[in-house]
């Protein structure tokens, strides 16, 4: 059987933000390592998780991968091309084929743009389609994400968050791109919405045969849709592996604390988890600790985890996870 093509590889990815002081001279004073070392292979077709408290890199990455952030180290290569090698003229032309939906939808559309401006404007600047076929071409894109053509004239002030975040998407699909990133869609949006939204994406992305990196803090957001999901935490992947897996078997203790936090239904479920509390808070990535940057909250670590960097080693089920203690954690089963 051959292996699906990769349509994004990324070759330990570092966004580095230098922090400066000075008023008449600037100086660095210290480096804000957001992404610090990222090596992926999302194939053509995946829809992949990439889930991680607030402030991991997870947002960072999905801009470095979009070159809206810069790349301190490493290469992002999109479909066969890496992007730190295209011209400007190339670079363009690439982006027709990956967009981004934007957590904020009401920050991401220009309020003084009707809808209908909104979602013709990448369809007119990149001369997707003659100027004579754009109103049908935006009519078909908003009954695509499930809005009335009719509501083309209106504002994005007109519009609820769900119906927001639906232009957002269309917006984005404008464009036929191959690769869809989606940093925390339904994150802003009430909860009887975020299902709506969700099953959204999760059809256009059967339907139209997109690649989908879903970003969000809750496993439980992305595991009924990713196929596999990747773990973040402080700038790097401490684990990656089948969705069904990471979430039933959890292999690296900040994986097992993110699904001991969500919420369950009722006190049998809660009994059955294994608690795993964090103590403190994130490390700051301005000031990371030595060793494995989650070993200053985690109820496993050792002497041995304030040393080196733990690199990904395989698990069960064709997973990954960077935690030198692997072997010696309670159910844990390290592939041979």
């Amino acid at each position: 059987m051959n292996a699906v093509p990769s349509i994004l590889e990324l070759d330990d990815v570092a966004t580095h933000f230098p922090v400066r002081e000075g008023t008449l001279i600037e100086r660095q004073v210290g480096l804000v390592k957001a992404v610090d070392g990222v090596t992926l292979r999302v194939p053509t077709g995946e829809v992949l998780g990439l889930v991680g408290e607030s402030g991991c890199g997870k947002s960072t990455l999905a801009r470095t991968i979009l070159r809206l952030a810069p790349i301190t180290r490493g290469r992002v290569v999109f479909e066969g091309k890496a992007l730190g090698d295209l011209t400007r003229q190339q670079l363009r032309a690439a982006r027709t084929r990956m967009q981004m939906v934007f957590q904020d939808p009401y920050a991401s559309l220009n309020p003084r743009m009707t809808v209908y401006d909104a979602v013709a404007e990448p369809l007119l600047v990149h001369r997707i389609v003659p100027r004579s076929g754009v109103a049908d071409r935006v009519s078909a894109l908003m009954e695509r994400v499930g809005l009335a053509a009719r509501f083309a004239k209106k504002y994005p002030h007109e519009f609820s968050g769900g119906q927001r975040q639906r232009i957002a998407i269309a917006r984005a699909l404008a464009l036929e791109p191959k690769l869809i990133i989606a940093d925390e869609p339904v994150s802003a949006l009430d909860v009887s919405v975020q299902a709506q939204i969700l099953n959204l994406i999760a059809g256009l992305c059967r339907e139209e045969g997109l690649t989908l990196i879903l970003i969000s803090h809750d496993l439980s957001v992305v595991h009924h849709l990713a196929h596999r999901i990747a773990v973040m935490y402080l700038g790097r992947i401490v684990e990656l592996g089948p969705a069904e897996r990471v979430f039933k078997r959890p292999a690296h203790p900040y994986t097992r604390a993110l699904i001991n936090a969500i919420p369950r239904p009722t006190p049998e479920h809660k009994r059955d988890r294994r608690e795993i509390l964090l103590r403190g808070d994130p490390p700051s990535p301005l000031n990371p600790p030595r060793g494995c940057a989650f070993h200053p909250r985690c109820p496993y670590a050792a002497e041995v985890c304030k040393q080196a960097v733990p690199a990904l080693m395989d698990v069960d089920a064709g997973g990954t996870a960077a935690c030198v203690r692997l072997k010696d954690l309670p159910g844990y089963v390290v592939s041979t």
